[in-house]
């Protein structure tokens, strides 16, 4: 009894309160370096243990987010402590800036989409172009089903693969006929659909950029096959000890559908195409990876059409090899070279017995270093060259063109202070003898976890179309577009809200002037997106609204005078729902566009619902069907020149699909590279 209470009088009382200077920290671990003896914070932030230890001692505090807090005095002066936590800095790696960017797939945050929801859109059929269209920025274009992002064309939206670019990333159909993309949503791991306001690394895009990353190497087996009433397609991948080849290969026909289903239009030959993908990848140790791809479409089609037989057949044919190596201290190189070729014959395209050739190529050759100096500072600097080479044969027209853009650029992104980060690049591009600088800027304020607020502004060029610049004899100027935009995010584990006001100035457009193109043309577009995404209304539901406002005009091509582009609508609303019922997904998207306006007049509102419904079978086997326009709307595109009505082939489509894997446990592999 004497020793225990020798032994109680010898116990000091540590105490004291955890903050952050605003609030009191709730589980902070306050403990005496070297001993057991410590505690947690309660819920005011206050903490009290007892320590035998005597002299001088050292309190440690941590807590997640928050830089460690240590003291060391008597133990007799610990006690009836004021601690106040600073908050752990961000490094420059782990930031990520969203500022008009929607990341799918491979993004750590709120994920908004990954390759099974792009298959299972209500109004997707599988196709990432049409799944895109969902979010805010973009414009419905029913006639030919292309990205039209905040008011550009579809051209100004371009395409990286493994960023590379993809010359045509379009398959090829009629006019008035909807495109699909060319790329299986199975392909990549990662997309990030910017829609203005990107870096110094990507060139000649006024309005957007879609880059995709392949995804990496396969360490297993998986084979599977697909049909449907439009589709076949059989894929697979092959793993060996440190590389995987994998191949795809598919076949698209509408003659099946055609005899099921009726049409407006008059096909003489059914829409076909045949396509084919390969890839291998190898990875060298931990600091080396190679990819490449190659890609092989052919794409025919006839239709009657004004007393023509329509013929049309492409060949598009693209290919990639980039190489990443990581060196020490941060350190990486980035090379690539990727090869575009496309072929387009067109029999009685505008008058019978008329014959239209034209031949694209495009090589693409880029380099890149980049190197993470610090906690606070990321450098990158690369160059590149675009070679491209085009024919055009019509009639007693032809012209063949041939020039490059060589083009240099130098990232930097720097945290200025804890929360606040900025990225500031420079990109110059060459165009025969002639230099266009094109400086870009994004601030941005990572206030927590929830909100982040950012600034954009920037330059930004693209060449005009070849036939223009044939036409011209190589005088046009590039196209500028110069980009302003306020982004303010709110974010939580169930909810994503955004919204984006923003402007763009277009220089330098192609205009006919004395029936010669000249650099005369220029525009403007501005408005506002807004996005949300809910997990919490009901369980296991996911609800989305897309709304987006422009106000476009433009000045350019035959245009006569300053008007709105007659692919634009002011006013662009998308509605999805996806609910989860066991092993049955339901999906429902309704999407609606204000008028367009033409010299023949405005046309209706568009308006369609779209239902989709996948059930899992088995872990290995998915069936997956779509009804299009459930409510059978005919839903006016444009008008032609003769001030006919422009409308879809059918007013409702019908999907049913089944998936099945051969080898791996899901599904939804079989065409997963």
């Amino acid at each position: 009894m004497l020793l225990a209470a020798c032994q109680l009088s010898a116990q000091t009382t540590v105490s004291g309160i955890v903050s952050d200077g605003k609030e009191r920290l709730v589980g902070a671990n306050v403990f005496i370096v070297g001993t057991i003896d410590g505690c947690l914070t309660d819920t005011l932030g206050r903490f009290a243990f007892d320590t035998s230890k005597t002299g001088q001692v050292t309190l440690q505090v941590t807590y997640m987010g928050y830089e460690d807090y240590s003291c060391t005095a008597d133990v007799g002066q610990l006690s009836n402590l004021s601690i106040q936590m600073r908050e752990q800095a961000t490094t420059i790696n782990e930031v990520v800036v969203t500022a008009s960017t929607f990341s799918f797939g491979k993004s750590d945050n709120f994920k908004t989409m990954d390759a099974l929801d792009v298959v299972m859109a209500g109004n997707s059929c599988g196709d990432i172009v049409a799944a895109l269209q969902t979010l805010p920025g973009t414009q419905t274009v029913g006639e030919n089903g292309k990205l039209y992002v905040r008011g550009g064309e579809s051209e100004e939206c371009q395409t990286f693969v493994n960023g590379m670019h993809v010359l045509v990333p379009y398959s090829t159909n009629t006019e008035n006929s909807a495109v699909r993309g060319r790329f299986s949503p199975f392909l990549f791991k990662g997309i990030n659909f910017s829609l203005g306001g990107y870096g110094g690394e990507y060139g000649q895009a006024l309005s957007a950029v879609l880059p995709m990353e392949a995804t990496d190497m396969a360490t297993s087996d998986k084979y599977g096959v697909s049909a449907s009433l439009v589709d076949w397609n059989v894929g697979g991948t092959k793993a060996f000890a440190n590389s995987s080849l994998s191949f795809n290969a598919a076949l698209t026909s509408m003659g099946l559908y055609s005899r099921l289903f009726t049409e407006r239009f008059d096909f003489s030959r059914p829409y076909r195409k045949l396509s084919g993908e390969a890839q291998y990848k190898k990875e060298f140790g931990s600091s080396g990876v190679l990819k490449s791809y190659v890609g092989y479409d052919f794409t025919s089609v006839g239709q009657h059409v004004d007393g023509r037989s329509l013929s049309l057949k492409e060949h598009n044919i693209y290919a990639n090899v980039t190489h990443k190596k990581t060196f020490c201290h941060g350190l990486s190189l980035f090379t690539g070279i990727a090869n575009s070729t496309v072929f387009s014959h067109i029999d009685d395209a505008l008058a019978v017995g008329d014959h239209y050739r034209q031949w694209r190529n495009e090589v693409h050759v880029k380099a890149e270093v980049r190197k993470v100096c610090s906690d606070v500072l990321k450098l990158s600097a690369g160059a590149e060259d675009y070679i491209r080479n085009s024919k055009s044969e019509y009639e007693a027209s032809r012209y063949h063109l041939d020039y490059n853009i060589f083009a240099v650029h130098a990232d930097a992104q720097w945290r200025v202070f804890p929360r606040l980060f900025l990225h500031v690049s420079t990109r110059a591009e060459m165009m025969g003898s002639d230099w266009l600088f094109m400086p870009r800027t994004t601030l941005s304020y990572v206030a927590n976890k929830r909100w982040q607020v950012s600034l954009v502004a920037g330059r930004y060029s693209q060449t005009a179309d070849d036939d223009y610049m044939a036409q011209s004899q190589k005088t046009l100027r590039q196209s500028t577009a110069h980009h302003a935009i306020l982004s303010v995010q709110y974010k939580t584990p169930k909810m994503l809200l955004r919204i984006e006001p923003y402007l763009k100035k277009y220089h330098h457009l192609p205009l006919l002037e004395n029936n010669l193109y000249q650099s005369h043309g220029y525009g403007s577009s501005r408005g506002v997106d807004v996005f949300v995404e809910n997990h919490s209304l009901v369980k296991n539901l996911v609800t989305t609204l897309s709304y987006s406002f422009n106000d476009s005009e433009r000045l350019y091509h035959d245009y006569t005078a300053l008007r709105m582009p007659d692919y634009a609508s002011r006013h662009n609303l998308r509605l999805t729902a996806k609910y989860g019922l066991g092993k049955v997904i339901v999906g429902l998207a309704e999407s609606y566009a204000s008028p367009r306006y033409f010299p023949q007049g405005k046309t209706p509102v568009y308006n369609s619902v779209d239902v989709n419904v996948t059930y899992l079978v088995s872990p290995k086997v998915i069936i997956y069907s779509s009804l299009n326009n459930i409510l059978g709307r005919t839903n006016v595109f444009r008008y032609d020149t003769k001030g006919n009505p422009v409308t879809a082939s059918r007013d409702r489509f019908f999907y049913i699909g089944i998936f099945v894997s051969l080898k791996n446990n899901k599904a939804y592999d079989i065409s997963n590279f």
